[in-house]
C-alpha cells in the first residue's frame, strides 16, 4: 500500500475514533429517562402549583376500563376521543384496592355508596371487610355468586411520553391476577415501579356463558436501579396530592 493511501486511511480512522456519539433520536433509540419525562423534569411542582395544593379528584384522571363483551380492545381517551389500543404499557406507580357497597340492587349514577373501603381490609367507619356479610359470595340479589360489594383495582399507569398516570380500572374478575402478578415480582425482589408492565385483554366465557375480558400482566423491561428510585420517588410524591376518597368503584361495574 502506497504512503498516499495509507495516510488517507488513517485520516478516516481518525475521525471515526473522534466523530460525536449520535444522538438517542438519530439512532431511533430514545434512553428510559427520555421516554418517562415525568422523573426527570419539575413535573410534580408544575401539577402542585396548577391544583393551588389541592388534592386531585378522580374527574382529573382519564380512565381505562375492562370492555365489555369480551372485547379485547381498550377504548384510551385521547384528544381527540377515545383511542382503540390492544396493549397498555408503563410504570405503575401505585394502585389501591377499594370496594364499595350500595343498597339497592340498581342506583342511580351519582349515588355515593352507603359504605366504602380503600384497601378492602376495613371499612370508612372501622369494620373489618372479611367479617361483612356483603362481602360473602352470594350476597348480591339476582346473582348466584357475587358479592354485593363491589371490589375493584385501580392502577396509576405512568405512560411514556406522559406526565399525569392513567387510571387503570381493573375489575374484580382479574384483581386475583394482579395480585398473583405482583407477588410474582415481590419474589423476585422487584418492586412494581421498577419494571414497565404490559397489560393485554384474554377473551373468557362466564359459568353463564356470557363473555367477558381477562387482564393479563407482564414484564415488559426491567429499569435500572437510577430509574427506580426516580419512579418510587414521583410515586410517592404524586400519590400524597391524589385524593384517595374519590377513589371507589363505578356504579355500572357495580351494577
Amino acid at each position: 500500500m502506497d504512503s498516499t493511501k495509507l495516510k488517507a486511511k488513517m485520516t478516516t480512522k481518525a475521525q471515526e475514533l473522534t466523530a460525536p456519539a449520535p444522538l438517542p433520536f438519530e439512532t431511533g433509540l430514545m434512553p428510559m429517562e427520555a421516554e418517562y419525562i415525568a422523573l426527570n423534569n419539575n413535573a410534580l411542582s408544575v401539577i402542585r402549583e396548577n391544583l393551588k395544593n389541592q388534592p386531585m379528584s378522580l374527574d382529573l384522571f382519564d380512565v381505562v376500563k375492562s370492555p365489555s363483551g369480551g372485547s379485547t380492545v381498550f377504548a384510551v381517551p385521547g384528544l381527540s376521543g377515545d383511542e382503540p389500543e390492544t396493549e397498555l404499557t408503563g410504570i405503575i406507580l401505585d394502585y389501591t384496592t377499594p370496594r364499595a357497597y350500595w343498597d339497592t340492587p340498581d342506583p342511580v349514577e351519582g349515588t355515593p355508596p352507603v359504605c366504602v373501603s380503600q384497601n378492602s381490609i376495613i371499612s370508612h367507619d372501622g369494620k373489618a371487610c372479611a367479617t361483612c356479610p356483603y362481602n360473602d359470595f352470594g350476597s348480591k340479589a339476582g346473582e348466584s355468586n357475587a358479592k354485593a360489594c363491589k371490589e375493584s383495582v385501580l392502577l396509576f399507569l405512568l405512560r411514556p411520553h406522559n406526565v399525569l398516570p392513567l387510571l387503570v380500572r381493573v375489575p374484580v374478575t382479574s384483581k386475583a391476577r394482579f395480585l398473583k402478578y405482583t407477588a410474582r415480582l415481590a419474589g423476585a425482589l422487584t418492586p412494581l415501579n421498577g419494571v414497565v408492565t404490559k397489560i393485554t385483554l384474554e377473551r373468557a366465557t362466564s359459568r353463564g356463558g356470557k363473555p367477558f375480558a381477562l387482564f393479563k400482566f407482564e414484564v415488559s423491561s426491567t429499569l435500572d436501579m437510577d430509574t427506580t428510585m426516580q419512579a418510587k420517588t414521583y410515586a410517592q410524591q404524586f400519590m400524597e396530592i391524589v385524593n384517595a376518597a374519590d377513589l371507589t368503584p363505578e356504579l355500572d361495574e357495580a351494577s
